[in-house]
């Protein structure tokens, strides 16, 4: 049981990372960022592209596939969701399956439809105890997920950069008329959650050794059902949601007789959240 925990903890990591930078998104601009899930899969063929040509070293990758993966998500936020902020909510949401849709598809017109293997090198501890254990990249994922979020939880709660995020969250035309640069805050907001994004995406493929185009799809709406555990714009709530749907699906997914499909768990989560607390756990 220990064990199924500490798998469970690893998997909501990489949960956790894809969906703080969806809450991230919706919390500034209320937009549903599906095309968060084609910031992922870049990210990954990034860090292949990376190795195969350069270095073979995962830091390297891991540093390239992030900011390949900013770079992506600011093109995303400046081209595709600015010019459609005016408009209802449900234009940016199809203008941003859109997006995914044409990455995906570029993604198996250029790399093709088969799966990469990625086996990265890079130095890193394992942990071997009597009672749990945890390989070289579980613990590369722990450890990384667990500075990515302190760093931005210094960022938003300890720096004037977070408390002018924080009023943009708030309410950002009330911002931006007491002069707070609201561009730059957007900016910053996207820049951020895409990087988290590009390095889930090198550290799951490092994780199963498996590079593929659609990859992105699965764990983006796992993202999504997080955001509504969580609640929506709430960062603390995603990060507890992640890790309690990881939980659910490994504990379940262990129960010989239950034959319901693992991947379909998450939505059997959500609908009990929308059921039971529409707000979510930590919604407002």
């Amino acid at each position: 049981m220990v064990q199924l925990i500490a798998n469970a903890v690893v998997l909501g990591c990489v949960y956790a990372l894809m969906a703080v930078g969806l809450n991230m998104v919706y919390g500034l601009q209320k937009i549903l960022h599906v095309a968060h899930a084609s910031v992922y899969t870049l990210g990954a063929y990034v860090g292949l592209l990376l190795s195969l040509t350069l270095t073979n070293n995962l830091w390297a990758c891991l540093a390239a596939a992030m900011f390949a993966s900013s770079v992506f998500g600011l093109f995303i936020s400046k081209l595709v969701y600015q010019p459609l902020l005016d408009k209802p909510r449900y234009i940016s949401l199809i203008a941003s399956v859109g997006v995914f849709v044409a990455a995906t598809e570029l993604f198996r017109l250029v790399a093709g439809p088969y799966p990469y293997a990625f086996s990265a090198r890079f130095a890193f501890p394992a942990v071997k105890t009597s009672f749990v254990g945890l390989t070289s990249i579980q613990t590369l994922v722990l450890c990384f997920t667990g500075a990515a979020f302190f760093f931005l939880y210094t960022l938003v709660t300890k720096t004037r950069l977070g408390l002018a995020w924080r009023a943009c969250i708030q309410d950002m035309d009330m911002a931006g008329a007491l002069g707070i640069n609201v561009n730059r805050i957007v900016a910053l907001n996207f820049l951020i959650g895409s990087a988290l994004a590009g390095a889930a995406g090198v550290l799951v493929a490092r994780y199963y050794n498996r590079i593929f185009p659609t990859m992105g799809a699965v764990v983006s709406y796992k993202a999504f059902v997080v955001i509504v555990l969580g609640g929506l714009g709430s960062m603390p709530g995603a990060i507890l949601a992640a890790l309690v749907l990881a939980l659910v699906e490994s504990v379940l997914g262990a129960i010989p007789r239950f034959e319901f499909p693992r991947d379909a768990i998450a939505f059997l989560v959500m609908t009990l959240t929308l059921i039971f607390r529409p707000k979510g756990l930590f919604g407002r």
